[in-house]
């Protein structure tokens, strides 16, 4: 019977990192990612000034908030690209059993946007932000998930 091959998403609104248990017991990530608007200013991800309105009453103007808050989006937008990323290296057949490492609002986030194969192959989910955690220390954050 060959060996259960777990794969470790641990990922954040702009940083994730596919990490693999080793036969020794060690960790060592597979493959990591960054968003490219991980830093950005807002004006930057969007317009520099918002839309202006004219009021029908009088000449006055007023800006118009965007509906959607452009860090937000970013983070959504990261977080659908890394459940994408998943279903590729399911394809690829790199893992068997997936575990989730996140934050609360990531990891729904992240639920949310898995396919309904990949959310049935989640054997576990663990609420913490450990994507600047060091391969060698994610053992003892990680021990009640050790498939």
């Amino acid at each position: 019977m060959k060996p259960v091959k777990t794969l470790y998403v641990i990922a954040d609104g702009g940083r994730a990192r596919f990490v693999e248990r080793g036969e020794n017991g060690e960790f060592h990530t597979l493959t990591s990612f960054v968003s490219s608007e991980l830093h950005e200013r807002s004006h930057e991800l969007g317009l520099d000034r918002p839309a202006r309105v004219k009021e029908s009453a009088n000449s006055a103007r007023h800006a118009v908030e965007p509906r959607r808050d452009l860090h937000l989006a970013a983070k959504e937008d990261f977080v659908k690209a890394v459940a994408g990323e998943i279903d590729a290296a399911h394809g690829r057949k790199r893992f068997d059993k997936l575990v989730l490492v996140a934050p609360p609002r990531v990891l729904t986030e992240l639920k949310e946007k898995l396919s309904n194969a990949m959310a049935k192959l989640a054997a576990d989910s663990v609420q913490k932000d450990l994507t600047k955690v060091p391969d060698h220390d994610l053992a003892e954050h990680l021990k009640p998930t050790l498939i």
